[in-house]
């Protein structure tokens, strides 16, 4: 999966995802970061860190925590920030509704998932489908009645709305 910090893309937030990743970034680089240092120090104390768990889990901890730190850095360094899309055609930042050919029609808000406000990748009741899955690089840059089709399977879809999304 391409991140912010390999393509050079700018990503689309609301404002309320803006400002909880920021908020998690600061914690995890201050506070976060100062208790895992605490415990792999106190763990270290402990003498023979081969067969010393706690070191162990301490330390994977703090790899996953500078990974994530690394993550967010990026994906904050270039952001477009509740700027509302033209809605014209499907970018990040809009609410798309497609309907799978049988009158099954989903809507959804076309952003990174980090937008999600929830653990089931949702922002209210709209599902948050991201640029990079399959249906999101079949469907960005495309206008309301375009057909496309997407995956191994081929499904096609046909979209029916495109608009800035509005909380």
């Amino acid at each position: 999966m391409s991140t912010p910090e390999t393509t050079g893309a700018t990503t689309w937030l609301t404002v309320e995802a803006h400002q909880r990743l920021t908020a998690q970034l600061a914690e995890m680089q201050g506070d976060t970061r100062a208790q895992i240092v605490s415990r792999i120090e106190a763990a270290r104390e402990e003498g023979d860190l081969k067969e010393n768990g706690g070191y162990h889990a301490a330390k994977e901890e703090q790899g996953k925590l500078e990974a994530r730190i690394r993550q967010l850095t990026a994906l904050l360094r270039d952001v477009r920030v509740g700027e509302t899309p033209s809605g014209d055609v499907v970018e990040e930042g809009c609410v798309v509704s497609v309907d799978y050919g049988d009158g099954d029609v989903e809507t959804f808000l076309f952003a990174n998932r980090e937008n999600a406000t929830d653990e089931g990748g949702r922002i209210g009741a709209l599902d948050v489908y991201s640029p990079e899955s399959p249906i999101g690089q079949a469907i960005a840059g495309h206008r309301a009645g375009d057909r496309v089709v997407f995956g191994p399977r081929k499904t096609a879809v046909t979209i029916q709305d495109v608009a800035p999304y509005a909380p």
